[in-house]
């Protein structure tokens, strides 16, 4: 479980593809382009980055992605699972609960949060920048609360 039930969800984003089996919560990223404004274009797909230097942030996986042999069993709809290869709902306005938080950090209420690692986030900037002085890791949102016994943490998710 990477999202509690306790949400508010603005925006949604319905049309990206994710090729790799990962966990819900976590902030995705860009990694190919469709042309045009078409909704399925099977090069439009997200990943999560290993790295956060570079990457572009697109929006919190609002699914489980999943790798089922669907010749023995049925993707569970009531688990909100995907199938890998399979369409993925990414929230970019709202704020969610989730546990995909970077571990060892002390988060305060209003902290920015970054994009980190393997799609973690974070409220640690990465030395350095590029020719523009924007930091290595993009800035997502900001904490509204500090990390619960279970790893919880409330995070306001902002992307334009």
């Amino acid at each position: 479980m990477a999202l509690k039930s306790d949400r508010y969800e603005i925006a949604t984003d319905p049309t990206f593809y994710m090729n790799e089996v990962g966990a819900r919560g976590g902030i995705v990223s860009f990694s190919t382009f469709g042309s045009g404004a078409a909704l399925d274009q099977a090069a439009a797909l997200v990943t999560y980055a290993a790295v956060a230097s570079g990457s572009k942030p697109a929006g919190m996986l609002l699914n489980d992605m999943v790798n089922l042999d669907l010749t023995r069993q049925h993707q569970n709809y009531h688990k909100d699972e995907v199938q890998k290869g399979g369409k993925v709902t990414l929230g970019t306005k709202g704020w969610w609960n989730t546990d995909q938080i970077t571990s060892g950090i002390t988060i305060a209420v209003g902290d920015r949060a970054y994009l980190g690692n393997g799609g973690r986030i974070t409220n640690a900037i990465t030395a350095g920048g590029d020719a523009n002085g924007y930091p290595n890791n993009p800035v997502v949102g900001r904490f509204l609360s500090k990390l619960d016994e279970d790893g919880f943490a409330k995070v306001e998710i902002n992307l334009p």
